[in-house]
C-alpha cells in the first residue's frame, strides 16, 4: 500500500503563519489563494519535513516571528514526523512510538515526489532515461536506435553514391547496332591473310594452266613429234582448265575498311560496356540502399516492440529519438497540464511506495483538466497536493496572509472545511 499525507501542521515557515488541514486521501487537494500569500510556503514546508535538510529553505523562519517554525506531518503508514524548536530538529516516530530519522523516510518517500520541478526541468535524455528505469529495457532500446541510426548514415551514403553512379551512367553515350566485345585488329589481318594466300594458290593455279596451256601448244605444233605427249598434255589442259575456271577470287575489301575503321567501332564498344558497368553499379547499390532500408525497417519493429510490451506509467507515453513522448508529441509540444500529468504518473512509477506528489501552479490547467486529472489520480489511488492561483471552488484550502480561511474570511485558527471545499471532495465543483 502507497504512503499518503493524512494530515499537516504547518507553523512559522516563510509566508505561512498557521495552516492545518488533512487531505484527500486520493485525487487532488488545492491550495488556492492569490499570490504572495503562502500557498507556495505550504508544499516548501511539506517537503522540508519529509525530504531533508535538502529541501529546508535559505530563510526558514517566517518574517517578524520570535517563534520558530514548526512542522507536523502525519502519515498514512502511521509515522509522524516532525521539525521544530531553533534547529529545526527532526523527529520520526514509527506507529510503534519508536523513534527513527530520515534514513526511515527516504526509504519509501520519492526525492520527486518533493521536487517535481526537478523531474520538469530536466533535459530531454534525462526525462527519457526515468522512464526507461521504469520499464527496464534502456541499455537494449538504446543499442537499437544507434543501430538504426548507423544503419540510416549507410543507407543515406549508399543511396547518395547510388544516384551518383545511376546519373552517371545515363548522360553516358550508347552506341547502337555495334558488337557487345571489342574487335581485334589482329584477327582481322589474319583473316585478310588468309584470303591472300588463298588468292596467291588461285595465281599459282592459273600460272600453271599458262605453262601447261604453252605446252599444249607446242605439243600440238609438232604432232607429229610425239602424239603420246600430245594427248597426255592435252588431258592436262583440259584438266586445269576445268579448274581454272572454278576458281573464285574473295576480296578483301570489307576486311580493309574494318581494319580501317576498327579504332572508332571499338571506342564505340568499349563506350557502351563502360555505360553497361556503370548501370550495374548504380544497380548494385540501390540494391543495397534496398537490404539497408528492410533491416531499418527490422530494428525499429524491434524497438517499437519493445516499448509496446513494456509495463508504461501512462497510455501514450514512449521514446522517440531518445526523447520522452506523449501521444506523439516531445515535451516542448505538450501543453502544461499534460507535462504535469506525464511528470506525475512517471515520478509515481519510479517509487510505487510513495503515493503522493507535491505540485505547484496549478493555475494552468482550466476546470475541465482539472476535473479530468483529478479522475486519473482517484483512478490511480494517487495523491496530489497542489498550489493554485484562485479562490474559486476548485480549492480545497485557501490561504491568505499565512493563514487558512474558510467561506467567511481571515481565520487566526488553523484551518476548517468550507462547504467549498467540500463541494470539490464530492466532487461537485
Amino acid at each position: 500500500m502507497s504512503v499518503k499525507i493524512n494530515g499537516f501542521e504547518i507553523e512559522n515557515v516563510k509566508r505561512v503563519k498557521a495552516v492545518a488541514y488533512e487531505p484527500s486521501d486520493s485525487g487532488l487537494t488545492i491550495i488556492g489563494g492569490k499570490n504572495g500569500q503562502g500557498k507556495t510556503s505550504v508544499l516548501d514546508s511539506i517537503a522540508w519535513a519529509l525530504g531533508g535538510g535538502k529541501f529546508a529553505p535559505s530563510t526558514p523562519y517566517r518574517d517578524g516571528s520570535a517563534i520558530p517554525p514548526h512542522l507536523k506531518v502525519m502519515l498514512s503508514n502511521g509515522i509522524i514526523v516532525e521539525r521544530s524548536g531553533k534547529n529545526s530538529s527532526l523527529k520520526v516516530i514509527d506507529p510503534s512510538g519508536n523513534k527513527s530519522g530520515q534514513a526511515l523516510l527516504d526509504t519509501f518517500i520519492d526525492q520527486l515526489a518533493l521536487n517535481l520541478p526537478k523531474f520538469m526541468n530536466a533535459n530531454s535524455k534525462e526525462k527519457a532515461d526515468a522512464l526507461l528505469r521504469i520499464i527496464g529495457v534502456g541499455d537494449k532500446l538504446y543499442q537499437l536506435e544507434d543501430e538504426e541510426q548507423r544503419l540510416y548514415n549507410e543507407r543515406r551514403a549508399v543511396g547518395q553514391i547510388a544516384d551518383r553512379k545511376k546519373k552517371f551512367a545515363d548522360e553516358m553515350t550508347e552506341y547502337p547496332n555495334v558488337p557487345e566485345e571489342p574487335v581485334s585488329a589482329a584477327e582481322l589481318i589474319r583473316q585478310q591473310q588468309e584470303i591472300l594466300a588463298k588468292n596467291g594458290e588461285n595465281e599459282r593455279m592459273r600460272r600453271y594452266r599458262a605453262q601447261i596451256e604453252r605446252e599444249y601448244i607446242e605439243a600440238s605444233t609438232n604432232l607429229q613429234k610425239a602424239k603420246d605427249a600430245f594427248e597426255e598434255a592435252q588431258k592436262r589442259y583440259e584438266v586445269s582448265v576445268k579448274s581454272a575456271e572454278e576458281l573464285i577470287d574473295e576480296s578483301t575489301e570489307e576486311l580493309e575498311r574494318s581494319i580501317r575503321d576498327i579504332e572508332a567501332l571499338n571506342a564505340k564498344i568499349r563506350a557502351n560496356l563502360d555505360k553497361e558497368k556503370a548501370e550495374e553499379e548504380a544497380k548494385e547499390y540501390h540494391d543495397q540502399y534496398d537490404a539497408l532500408t528492410t533491416k531499418i525497417e527490422a530494428v525499429r519493429s524491434q524497438r517499437m516492440a519493445l516499448l509496446d510490451n513494456a509495463d508504461l506509467p501512462l497510455p501514450g507515453l514512449s521514446i522517440k529519438d531518445r526523447e520522452l513522448t506523449y501521444n506523439g508529441y516531445k515535451w516542448d509540444s505538450m501543453s502544461g497540464s499534460e507535462q504535469l500529468k506525464v511528470a506525475t504518473a512517471i515520478v509515481r512509477k519510479l517509487n510505487p511506495e510513495c503515493g503522493f506528489v507535491l505540485m505547484d501552479k496549478l493555475e494552468q490547467m482550466d476546470m475541465d483538466t482539472l476535473t479530468e486529472f483529478n479522475d486519473w489520480l482517484k483512478a490511480e489511488g494517487l495523491q496530489v497536493i497542489a498550489t493554485r492561483v484562485s479562490t474559486g471552488g476548485e480549492c480545497s484550502l485557501i490561504i491568505e496572509d499565512g493563514y487558512s480561511l474558510d467561506n467567511g474570511g481571515a481565520d487566526e485558527t488553523p484551518v476548517t472545511v468550507s462547504d467549498v471545499q467540500k463541494a470539490w471532495k464530492k466532487g461537485e465543483f
